[in-house]
């Protein structure tokens, strides 16, 4: 027992959220320094790690599909945090970080993360072998999210600006909330061969089981529950002491207030990109497919409905609704994933295309 302990105290993903909350403690109300600034921000993006890690202890303990949504809350909070802080120390310049955050997060798993499943996939195997049906649906899902949260607000007539009312964002809350749960019954029950990997010849791989390790004991999971809030009250509480670090570098550099959005966007998907090379890399492309994918469903199924109900809270309006150069990409990402999915297979162009897209989001981000 003293050996299990000491190698538990010895794992990063446990002394990390610690030290991250430590930290907080000693530098809560202070001005930081730039040294200073550059540890939280590590042990920032590391309480991030941790907290994804921690999710997907008590998700394999507790199954299906109550897995799939600790993790998906875990990465919820861990946004809405950010984006909160941000809004509240921000003021009147926030107003759209939540849009540019979420639009972030559909550009980087659908064009990013996808993009880079296939390619790694594509380049083992020279073709990359998915299940059309389970990603077709997932692409669709996410395709009605973006449109009925990002597009719907540019072009309503109830408010002068890219915005809902209080009655649309409630509506598009639920609707987005439901159709969220919708797509994780079918994904962990009665389809959920249609989301697990297939051979090169199209034969479901792993029909019968799920393809993990044995789930964690009782103590574990409770342990990885206890670091998981820990590690998220460090997310919280760290993201609010460099909150004006960030925008400031964005200031600095020239770069619009739109790429904050981009930069929580990117630390939120760190651990689902890691997560999904991995499982290219293993051949398990459709794995990798449905974490890039279920990431985006996440960011605005989840996010806008907890952002909506912040909006009571929080002064000025909640600018939802897109530009011209935003609903071109979201609609070329949106075309070019549909020819992708279709065929059920993939081969580097495919790849290319996507990691193109995502290039070309991040350079419009930064100069419009």
């Amino acid at each position: 027992m003293p050996g299990l302990i000491r190698s538990r105290l010895t794992e990063w993903t446990t002394f990390v959220p610690l030290i991250a909350i430590l930290v907080l403690a000693v530098t809560w109300g202070r001005h930081l320094a730039g040294v200073l600034v550059a540890v939280v921000a590590a042990l920032l993006a590391g309480a991030v790690l941790a907290a994804v890690h921690h999710a997907e202890v008590v998700a394999h303990k507790v199954g299906e599909p109550f897995g799939s949504l600790v993790l998906a809350v875990a990465v919820t909070v861990i946004e809405v945090a950010l984006i909160v802080t941000l809004m509240i120390s921000g003021g009147d310049k926030t107003q759209a970080l939540a849009r540019d955050t979420v639009f972030a997060a559909v550009m980087i798993t659908c064009n990013g993360i996808l993009g880079l499943s296939l390619l790694i996939g594509a380049l083992r195997r020279r073709v990359a072998v998915f299940n059309p049906e389970g990603t077709g649906g997932a692409l669709a899902t996410v395709a009605t999210l973006a449109t009925l949260s990002l597009v719907v607000p540019t072009f309503t007539t109830s408010r002068p600006g890219p915005e809902f009312s209080p009655a649309q964002l409630a509506f598009a809350a639920v609707a987005s909330l439901a159709l969220y749960g919708l797509f994780v019954l079918v994904q962990t029950g009665r389809h959920r061969d249609y989301f697990l990997s297939v051979t090169q010849g199209g034969q479901v791989v792993d029909a019968d089981g799920d393809g993990h390790a044995d789930p964690p004991s009782t103590r574990a999971a409770l342990a990885s529950l206890a670091l998981l809030i820990v590690a998220l009250v460090a997310v919280v509480g760290n993201a609010k002491i460099i909150s004006p670090t960030i925008e400031a570098g964005v200031s600095a550099a020239n770069l619009p207030q739109a790429f904050v959005g981009v930069i929580i966007a990117l630390l939120v998907l760190l651990p689902e990109t890691l997560a999904a090379s991995r499982a290219a890399r293993r051949d398990r492309v459709q794995i990798s497919l449905n974490l890039a994918l279920g990431s985006a469903m996440a960011s605005i199924g989840l996010t806008i409905p907890a952002i909506a109900l912040a909006s009571i809270w929080l002064d000025g309006p909640l600018l939802l609704g897109l530009g011209g150069t935003q609903l071109t990409l979201l609609a070329l990402t949106a075309v070019t994933g549909v020819l992708t999915v279709v065929p059920g297979r993939a081969t580097v162009l495919q790849g290319g295309v996507h990691l193109v897209l995502l290039a070309a989001f991040v350079f419009l981000a930064a100069s419009p």
